[in-house]
């Protein structure tokens, strides 16, 4: 027998940031010494507290079973509270917040919940791979919108009418992942405009809400009159707490849309593990030091590149928000070609524009996740490329 795949998995890509690992490690088979700006994971440990209650709820029997399909109700609670603190937005726990195995998880999954076979879905582009991914898996088809310099907001008077009288979804992110592009309550307000108007989802995945600089804080969807009508917001532990590999997240909105993606979880998992759930509050409900000393180290990182990818002759904006770098190519390079060229001629891995969609040729995308010493000698390293 010769196994074939899926019609479906045959149709996608492999994911950017597998394919990343793939060169790294072939590249250190080689002995190279390789600094990777490639994967956005952050590099310091999660807070003691958020440990020490999953430690202390792992031990309590109780939290061994299965866990609620819709979180704990303590939970939702929290998330609610955290959010009307942060940005004003009162939701109702029981029917508006659902919490979720990671943002990524409710990223693939809510056009499931929500999109019929060819509707279309408008995805910011460049813009994280998965909003186009999961709106193929579900059936849908993915149309760009253009996020273009030096702003990088989606200009909605670029979508075909047809395009916008067909489509079910629109999904934004800001601070965004991968310009590092932020945006002011305006660009929200219009956003919902535009999808009442054409009766559209909106959904914002706001992984990177907290992770701003330079005084500016990001805000939220839902504080616009009526967002709540059109919209969610997927929110993640994962930047705000270093808390990539133990995958929780949420989502928050419209509570027909909550609900719908609730049912389809409901035949997908069994919820979130109750001792992460309780480090979750833990991490929402506890102290937020951490998280200023955080930001000071991106803050340094963030300006140590910029100054560095300057003296090469390249010319990065200085962004406000995420910890990412969106860094336009040389002239007569294409974004494959000069990534290629830094990990070929200086072991240096940065992730490909075109891999973000079709509006992120000409670029590519430093994270500033590693330590400052290997940001200056990657840096060091461009520097002498470039002579």
């Amino acid at each position: 027998m010769t196994f074939k795949p899926a019609q479906r998995i045959i149709d996608i890509p492999p994911y950017l940031f597998a394919e990343l690992d793939r060169r790294v490690a072939a590249k250190r088979a080689e002995g190279a010494d390789v600094i990777s700006f490639g994967v956005g994971d952050p590099d310091f440990p999660t807070p003691p507290h958020i440990v020490e209650a999953l430690r202390e709820a792992a031990g309590d029997p109780s939290t061994h079973h299965y866990p609620s399909y819709s979180g704990m109700p303590e939970l939702r609670a929290s998330i609610a509270t955290w959010m009307q603190g942060r940005f004003g937005t009162k939701l109702d726990p029981d029917t508006e917040i659902l919490p979720l195995w990671g943002s990524k998880e409710g990223v693939v999954h809510l056009p499931w919940a929500v999109v019929d076979d060819g509707d279309i879905v408008l995805c910011a582009d460049p813009g994280y791979p998965v909003y186009d991914v999961g709106t193929r898996l579900a059936g849908g088809r993915p149309v760009p919108v253009p996020l273009r310099a030096p702003d990088f907001v989606p200009d909605f008077g670029a979508v075909r009418a047809d395009d916008a009288a067909r489509a079910k979804m629109l999904w934004l992110n800001y601070p965004g992942n991968p310009t590092g592009a932020t945006c002011d309550l305006a660009v929200f307000e219009e956003a919902v405009a535009f999808c009442k108007q054409h009766d559209i989802l909106l959904a914002h995945d706001a992984a990177y809400s907290e992770i701003t600089y330079d005084g500016y804080r990001a805000p939220s969807v839902l504080e616009v009159d009526g967002a709540r009508d059109v919209a969610v917001e997927l929110h993640s532990f994962s930047k705000t707490f270093n808390m990539t590999g133990w995958r929780i997240g949420w989502i928050a909105g419209a509570p027909d849309v909550v609900e719908a993606l609730g049912r389809l979880k409901t035949n997908l998992d069994s919820g979130v593990f109750n001792a992460v759930q309780r480090a979750a509050i833990a991490g929402l409900e506890g102290p937020r030091d951490f998280l200023d000393e955080q930001l000071e180290v991106f803050a340094r990182r963030r300006d140590i590149a910029v100054a560095g990818l300057r003296d090469a002759g390249l010319d990065p904006p200085t962004p406000k928000g995420s910890f990412f770098l969106w860094v336009r190519v040389p002239d007569g390079e294409s974004s494959t070609s000069f990534a290629a060229k830094l990990l070929d001629e200086a072991a240096i891995v940065v992730a490909p524009g075109n891999g973000y969609g079709e509006f992120g040729e000409g670029y590519v995308r430093f994270s500033l996740t590693l330590a400052d010493a290997r940001v200056e000698e990657g840096m060091e390293r461009i520097r002498k490329l470039a002579r």
